[in-house]
């Protein structure tokens, strides 16, 4: 029989099996993002010509356990954890198959544990692609299989939550828009992970000795289907968050939600497609599969991405503008409160997102100028122009609401928590526009050594590119520090932060509304009054097309190597 409580803050009605996972598997992200955060540091000190930190054997290492722990076991794990809130939480449902979902929380534990354990044995820096012919200890593949089992499992219990929330007429009408998102998220998962067993289950094989050998291009198609597609669970995700956040903080609605869900339902039909940027120099696919997924097709995952780009922001000035802030273009942006790291991890994971990640991703994503970035260090910058400045930085943002809400605990730094975002957000962003301008000017991806001292034919790179290598290095420096800040808030919240003085009740007749009451309703914002939103999206678009053609122009300078 589930036991429930009422949260005072927002009057949700919640499992105490889906508060205990949400927080067991929220800390362990945390957790395994300090891990990765510091073999990131490390990397970007190597990368750094001045310093050049570690030598080779321990560069590879560092990168393969950065690649592990942050864009693979960070992520799921706070992944599971918003599945089990946008499904049992926002719908006051019981938590479906709780025994089911603590199995599924230490078989990933266990699974990362093993995998982290054999790359610091020092046999398996094969790095996060970990393509043959190289080949990792037993273990290496084994951990990931299980991590991967165990994340489906929770998948499980979240589709299983959405069928008995149904079932028990929990909540009135469709899904909200936040959990509609959040089912993406899972759809996406589902098809990414069993990618992902599909091609490295033969590979464990393989390292045991039982198959003579893996064929290299057929494990490059396949593994992409997990290795770029877990991004986008991250993207599904972080625009879930962006939507609730509107949502709890303005009682934003958005300016569509029917086009909303639309654009997520793109999402679950062209999204993956974006792996095939990572396969546009393979011999082993065709020119015509190669322009279909990065022309016609991809270009609806990308409408998707335009539209929530929009309609996020949109619904925040229509709802300022409701509340009377009309002067101009841009004062309900004004008086936005941009010293809550709710709202500024959010505001900035929006615009960082799109500069950053999203307008370098549809340049890679274009067969003739993925020729001049491929294999680059340009591809790690655009990593952290979404995943880092995208999705964590938007998985902060709600980490800054959930957390007080959930523990009903004060944050332990509230001061420092104010300055977090703009100190993470803005280096890891400078961070991946220097590794980007690096990469345009041929800086290798994977090299731990840019100067080549220890080749037989030495090569300079221009002045620039080892400048901008040294100005990452600083900047991955301030976003380490911003990370920080963030992990000591949330684990120091939670193991120390004191508790909540319950507010004096209201009489019934003056009783507010629940603060997260939006974020579970329907309906549309009902105006297309947001000129200032327009504005921005065409500050975005003009971005865009400068960029898009800047990089033809780069392109047509090599042309004469032919």
């Amino acid at each position: 029989m589930a036991e429930f409580r009422t949260c005072p803050d927002t009057g949700f009605k919640i499992d105490l099996n889906a508060d205990k996972l949400i927080k067991w598997n929220a800390v362990t992200a945390v957790v395994f993002l300090l891990v990765g955060g510091l073999f990131g540091l490390l990397v970007a000190l190597t990368r750094w010509p001045a310093v050049h930190l570690l030598d080779a054997d321990l560069f590879y290492l560092a990168l393969t356990a950065h690649g592990l722990d942050v864009l693979l076991v960070w992520m799921i794990f706070f992944e599971i954890a918003l599945l089990y809130f946008t499904s049992a939480i926002l719908l006051n449902s019981r938590l479906a198959l709780p025994k089911v979902g603590w199995l599924a929380y230490w078989m990933m534990l266990v699974g990362a544990a093993i995998t982290n354990v054999a790359v610091l044995r020092g046999d398996s820096s094969v790095m996060f692609t970990s393509y043959p012919p190289m080949m990792a200890a037993q273990d290496f593949y084994m951990g990931i299989l299980i991590f991967a089992v165990g994340a489906l499992l929770g998948c499980l219990v979240f589709f299983a939550t959405l069928y008995v929330a149904k079932k028990e007429k929990t909540y009135e009408g469709s899904v909200p828009l936040v959990t509609f998102g959040a089912i993406t998220a899972a759809i996406i998962a589902v098809f990414t992970i069993l990618s992902g067993a599909i091609i490295l289950l033969p590979t464990w094989f393989w390292s045991l000795g039982l198959l003579s050998h893996i064929d290299t291009l057929m494990y490059r198609v396949i593994w992409w289907g997990m290795g770029h597609s877990s991004q986008q669970i991250n993207v599904a995700a972080q625009i879930s968050c962006w939507y609730a956040v509107a949502a709890i903080l303005f009682n934003a609605k958005p300016l569509s939600e029917k086009v909303s869900r639309t654009a997520f339902l793109l999402y679950i039909l062209f999204l993956q497609l974006a792996s095939a940027h990572h396969l546009l120099v393979d011999p082993a696919l065709s020119s015509e599969w190669k322009i279909f997924n990065t022309s016609y097709a991809l270009y609806l995952a990308v409408l998707g991405s335009m539209i929530h780009g929009l309609t996020v922001p949109g619904a925040v000035e229509a709802a300022q503008r409701k509340k009377g802030y009309n002067k101009g273009l841009f004062e309900w942006l004004t008086k936005c409160p941009w010293s809550n790291p709710v709202f500024a991890g959010t505001a900035l994971s929006v615009v960082l997102f799109g500069f950053l990640g999203g307008i370098s991703g549809v340049m890679m994503g274009t067969e003739q100028l993925n020729l001049i970035t491929h294999n680059t260090i340009y591809v790690p910058g655009h990593f952290h122009g979404t995943v880092v400045v995208g999705s964590t930085l938007a998985f902060m943002a709600i980490s800054y609401w959930i957390v007080p809400t959930l523990w009903q605990k004060e944050l332990v730094f509230p001061g420092l928590a104010k300055w977090q975002p703009y100190l993470f957000g803005i280096g890891m962003g400078l961070a991946a526009t220097f590794m980007m301008g690096a990469g345009t000017l041929g800086v290798p991806r994977r090299h731990w050594d840019m100067t080549f001292a220890d080749a037989a034919m030495g090569y300079d790179f221009p002045a620039a590119a080892n400048l901008m290598m040294g100005l990452n290095g600083v900047a991955a420096v301030m976003g380490s520090l911003g990370a920080l800040i963030f992990i000591l808030n949330m684990v120091g919240t939670i193991l120390w932060g004191k508790a909540k003085v319950p507010a004096p009740a209201a009489p019934a007749e003056e009783a507010p509304a629940a603060v997260a009451s939006a974020a579970t309703s329907h309906g549309s914002a009902g105006t297309m009054e947001v000129p200032g939103t327009f504005v921005l999206a065409l500050i975005f678009l003009v971005s865009f097309v400068l960029y898009y053609f800047v990089n033809w122009k780069y392109l047509s300078s090599v042309w004469g190597l032919s």
